[in-house]
């Protein structure tokens, strides 16, 4: 017995696919520029500056990945990287109202984190702590928030990149 999400479309293992796991390649290839900076003797704030845009760039191009992917792109990811963890999110079952919230909560808190830390460390030095292993928290959250917020959501992260998508309320036709 398949189910609809066993299916691999035949878009997922065309150039989008590979496009997709390029460009997350590159977000993990990319931090290797700041030892290669460190080794040549780049001065450190050059340093600091190149580590602040590789951590907002990555987040940035994980979400292009996806959008690039496609649904069934990410689908197809997930399923070989992840294994058993794909069967847990919902592929076409609308999620609740609270499972929604904290989807997106999990999803918006590390961007607007990322996106506000160089300014919380000129304005207030000292004030965040300086630990990778809240910065992995963030990305593993942002990672994460894609299976709690279900499938639907790749549709409408897939509509954010089509000119001509529409809204459609299923509740209200």
């Amino acid at each position: 017995m398949t189910s609809p999400q066993d299916e691999i479309a035949p878009s997922s293992t065309g150039w989008r696919f590979k496009a997709g796991i390029g460009i997350l390649s590159l977000t993990v290839l990319a931090w290797l520029l700041v030892p290669l900076a460190a080794a040549a003797d780049v001065p450190g704030p050059k340093i600091a500056a190149l580590t602040g845009i590789l951590f907002i760039s990555n987040k940035i191009l994980l979400i292009l990945a996806i959008a690039v992917m496609g649904k069934s792109g990410f689908q197809q990811l997930k399923r070989s990287v992840f294994g058993y963890v794909s069967t847990l999110a919902p592929t076409e079952q609308e999620v609740g109202p609270a499972r929604h919230r904290v989807g997106l909560v999990m999803f918006c808190l590390p961007l607007i984190s990322s996106f506000l830390e160089p300014y919380v460390d000129t304005l207030w030095p000292g004030l965040r702590p300086n630990l990778w292993q809240v910065q992995a928290l963030g990305d593993a959250m942002l990672v994460g928030s894609f299976f709690v917020l279900g499938g639907n959501f790749w549709d409408k992260v897939r509509a954010l990149f089509i000119r001509t998508a529409r809204v459609v309320n299923v509740s209200a036709v």
